[in-house]
């Protein structure tokens, strides 16, 4: 095979893979920039075809970290970066840079990114999975006190006034958030989700660039809270200097935001700003009637995106759900509905004997079952509780364990004397089984 044949071949597997790559060399000129890479940086091909490297990258070169390494010739390996690209898209990708040597000389660089976007926000807003945009008809909502949720939802997108959603965290707030952005009688361009628990500065310096802009724009800060007060300060002055921006303002907390200031958590003039309208979005506990529809509507598409014949949950498990108290709510629920589908096969419902075993001792230790009772979850009754050995016997060996640290409120020293084991291999096992001693604790 002669040279041109396998250079467009090489070509060929780098502009089809995942993985983003770009290179360049001491002139700062793109020797490799493949489609993935500039998907990731929100660049157009004609201003890959217009622009050398250095007017692509959004950083000064002693800042890049293409640069850096350029310069340096040390390579830089699993370096996380979060940022919004030209297209103002927030994108997280880690990446690996090396230099690019001849004869011992460097002669460029080259970065390979692995994009993380989607796993990131799944982590922090894990209520994403619909496909489609979050428009309040999506959202499963059929308790009066979610009705009402949306019915001022629906006001605020109206009136374009900023506003104030209070809740826990996994209520699924991100949804309202959004869904006021799509139901804006005046629609925006852009939807900018600006997660608070991460860093700050990248999102005030995002929010400087971005407010300016003449297109309209919805800013959801999400859990503010997290940022400190100096930068919600920089928050608020940010937006008293741009009023005559017609951006959509909305922040949320996770409690009470009086409780908030008095904790100096919460800055009194971000309140005032956001204080005209409050959304209380309630826990899942408050509203139980939202629980079957939500889960009838993730079997739903499950059956669509996956082909799976999943229909229902058994009387047993159906009662147990709707006795449970969901402290993480719909991000509670939801990611144990993806445990145990992730395990079906063509099952129709969801058995007892489906439930992950640290579920059902949770289950257990909420609904304050004796010992007696709580047997019966090893009990087996009919063929379909059947399932592998080393499966049913890692089930009775953290059941057991966790008889143990209950007995001894969460003693890891107590527990692993009583089970006749050293303090280390309980706590391996612990770790193994996802068992928390300070569950335990009086």
């Amino acid at each position: 095979m002669d040279n041109q044949k396998l250079l467009n071949i090489y070509k060929y597997i780098v502009e089809q893979g995942d993985t983003g790559i770009r290179a360049i060399n001491l002139d700062g000129e793109f020797i490799v920039y493949n489609g993935k890479m500039r998907e990731l940086e929100g660049i157009d091909e004609i201003d890959f075809e217009n622009h050398r490297a250095h007017e692509i990258i959004d950083f000064e070169s002693d800042q890049s970290e293409i640069f850096q390494v350029l310069q340096s010739g040390k390579q830089l390996t699993n370096h996380k970066k979060i940022f919004w690209n030209k297209k103002n898209q927030e994108v997280t990708y880690i990446s690996n840079i090396y230099p690019l040597l001849e004869d011992g000389e460097v002669i460029g660089a080259v970065e390979f990114a692995r994009d993380i976007t989607q796993i990131e926000l799944m982590m922090y807003r894990p209520l994403r999975r619909y496909g489609a945009p979050l428009t309040f008809d999506i959202i499963t909502a059929v308790s009066k006190v979610m009705k009402e949720v949306i019915q001022k939802a629906r006001i605020v997108a109206l009136s374009k006034m900023p506003v104030l959603l209070i809740g826990e965290s996994g209520t699924g707030i991100d949804m309202i958030a959004e869904g006021i952005h799509h139901d804006l009688s005046n629609p925006n361009q852009a939807f900018i989700n600006m997660i608070c628990r991460r860093d700050e500065e990248t999102i005030l310096n995002q929010l400087e660039k971005q407010i300016i802009e003449e297109k309209k724009m919805t800013f959801f800060a999400e859990r503010i809270e997290y940022l400190s007060i100096p930068a919600q300060e920089h928050l608020v002055s940010l937006f008293e200097q741009h009023p005559h921006h017609d951006h959509m303002m909305i922040a949320s907390v996770g409690k009470d935001p009086i409780d908030l200031i008095q904790e100096q958590k919460l800055s009194k003039n971000l309140y005032r700003l956001f204080s005209s309208i409050t959304i209380y979005v309630p826990p899942l506990r408050e509203r139980k009637e939202d629980i079957m529809p939500f889960i009838n509507d993730y079997f739903q598409r499950h059956r669509e995106n996956y082909g799976s014949a999943i229909q229902a949950l058994s009387p047993e498990v159906k009662e147990l759900f709707l006795n449970y108290t969901w402290p993480g709510n719909l991000k509670e629920l939801e990611a144990l509905l993806d445990e145990m589908t992730t395990v079906i096969t063509n099952e129709t419902t969801i058995e007892m004997h489906l439930l992950p075993p640290h579920f059902k001792w949770k289950i257990q230790h909420v609904m304050q079952t004796d010992v007696e009772e709580s047997s019966e979850l090893f009990i087996i009754k009919n063929s379909s509780d059947i399932r592998p050995l080393d499966h049913y016997m890692k089930e009775v060996e953290s059941y057991y364990i966790t008889k143990a640290l209950d007995f001894h409120d969460g003693n890891i020293s107590k527990s692993a004397e009583a089970l006749g084991i050293r303090r280390q291999s309980l706590q391996y096992r612990m770790k193994n089984f996802q068992i928390d001693a300070k569950q335990f604790t009086k």
